[in-house]
C-alpha cells in the first residue's frame, strides 16, 4: 500500500481544521501555550509514525499549538520512553506508547524506569491486529488445520518474528502455548525481512502487521488464516479472529499517549478530550480503516487498565518461554 505521508497530513488537517476548539485556560496559564513534542520510539514510515502524523493536525487545530513529531528509535523504544519519562511533567513532552512498552517491562531486567509507575496514561489511540499468515506450501487453510498439521509435525514449521521480544514474537509464543504446538522460532531484525522470507518460503508462518501483508494475501502469495485482535480487522473483514478457534487469544498492537509521572489532571483531561474528538472525525477513521487499524477512544483510566493488563499478560508469557533480550 502506498502511504503518502504528506497527503495524510494534508487530508487530516483539511478535514479537522473546521472543528477545533480553543485551548483551555488554567490557573497557571493556558495549556498549551507553546508547541507540544510527541516522541516516537520508531523510525519514520512505520505504523506509529503514520498514526502520529494522522492525529497531530487535529490536535494542533483543536488546541491552537502545533504538535511536533520526533522520531527517536533505538533500544526497542526504551530510549524514547526514558526521554519522555525523565521530562518535566507539564504536558509538553509526550510519548506514543505501544504494546512494546508492556512487553519490555518483563523482557528487560534493568530498565532505568518503571513504566507503570513513571508514565501518566492520557489516551488510547488505536488497536491494530496482526494477521496469522502462512506460505502457500503449508497444507492448512484454517487455524484448526494449521494446529493439526503443527501437532503432527513438531518443529517442521518455522515461525518468523521481527525480533526477540517483539509483538510478533510474543504472539507466536502465546499461540504455541495455547494451541499446544512446537514451531521453530526464527528471529529477524524487523518486520520487512521477516515478511520477505515468508513470501520466499524460507519460513512458513508469521504473525505479521496487516498493512504490509495485504497485497501478498490478495495476490495469493500468502494465505491468511486469522487476525489476532478480539474484533475482525476492517482491512480483512472476511478473516475470523484467532479467538474463534482459541478462546481467550488476543494480541493487539495498541498505541496511545502517555506523559511523565504526575502530569496535571487538568492537562490530561484536555489532551484526552482532544484525542477522542480527533479520532471521532470521519476522515481520520477512513484513513485508519485503510491501514487495517481501529481508532480507540476512552478515558485515561481505561488506558491505564489496558497497559496494566498487557504488562501482566506478557510477563507470564516471557517468563514461561524464558525470553531474554538480544545481546
Amino acid at each position: 500500500m502506498d502511504l503518502d505521508r504528506r497527503q495524510i497530513i494534508h487530508t487530516g488537517a483539511a478535514a479537522l481544521a473546521a472543528s477545533f476548539c480553543p485551548a483551555v485556560a488554567f490557573a497557571d496559564g493556558p495549556y498549551p501555550s507553546r508547541p507540544v513534542r510527541l516522541v516516537l520510539g520508531f523510525p519514520a514510515g512505520g505504523l506509529s509514525d503514520i498514526a502520529a502524523r494522522l492525529i497531530v493536525p487535529g490536535l494542533g487545530a483543536r488546541l491552537g499549538e502545533p504538535f511536533v513529531v520526533e522520531n527517536k528509535p533505538g533500544a526497542v523504544t526504551n530510549i524514547a520512553t526514558e526521554t519522555v519519562l525523565r521530562s518535566p511533567a507539564d504536558g509538553y513532552t509526550l510519548l506514543m506508547a505501544t504494546v512494546l512498552n508492556a512487553i519490555n517491562t518483563s523482557v528487560y531486567d534493568r530498565l532505568p524506569f518503571d513504566f507503570l509507575r513513571d508514565a501518566t496514561p492520557i489516551a488510547s489511540i488505536l488497536d491494530a491486529a496482526f494477521v496469522l499468515e502462512v506460505h502457500p506450501s503449508v497444507p492448512a487453510r484454517t487455524v484448526a488445520e494449521l494446529v493439526a498439521y503443527a501437532q503432527a509435525n513438531p518443529l517442521k514449521l518455522a515461525v518468523a518474528s521481527a525480533g526477540i521480544g517483539s509483538p510478533e514474537h510474543v504472539a507466536s509464543e502465546l499461540f504455541k502455548m495455547m494451541a499446544g504446538v512446537n514451531m521453530l522460532h526464527v528471529s529477524y531484525k524487523g518486520s520487512a525481512p521477516a515478511l520477505n522470507d515468508l513470501v520466499g518460503g524460507q519460513v512458513q508462518v508469521y504473525f505479521g502487521p496487516v498493512a504490509p501483508s495485504i497485497d501478498f494475501i490478495k495476490s495469493g502469495r500468502l494465505r491468511a488464516l486469522a487476525v489476532t485482535t478480539s474484533r475482525r480487522s476492517p482491512a480483512l473483514p472476511e478473516l475470523p479472529t484467532l479467538a474463534e478457534f482459541l478462546p481467550g487469544f488476543e494480541v493487539s498492537a495498541w498505541h496511545g499517549l502517555v506523559g511523565p509521572r504526575n502530569v496535571p489532571a487538568s492537562v490530561v483531561d484536555v489532551l484526552n478530550k482532544s484525542v477522542n474528538e480527533t479520532l471521532s472525525d470521519l476522515a481520520v477513521q477512513a484513513r485508519f480503516a485503510e491501514l487495517g487499524i481501529t481508532p480507540v477512544t476512552g478515558s485515561p483510566e481505561a488506558f491505564r487498565q489496558l497497559i496494566a493488563r498487557d504488562t501482566e499478560k506478557w510477563a507470564k508469557v516471557v517468563k514461561a518461554v524464558g525470553i531474554k533480550p538480544e545481546s
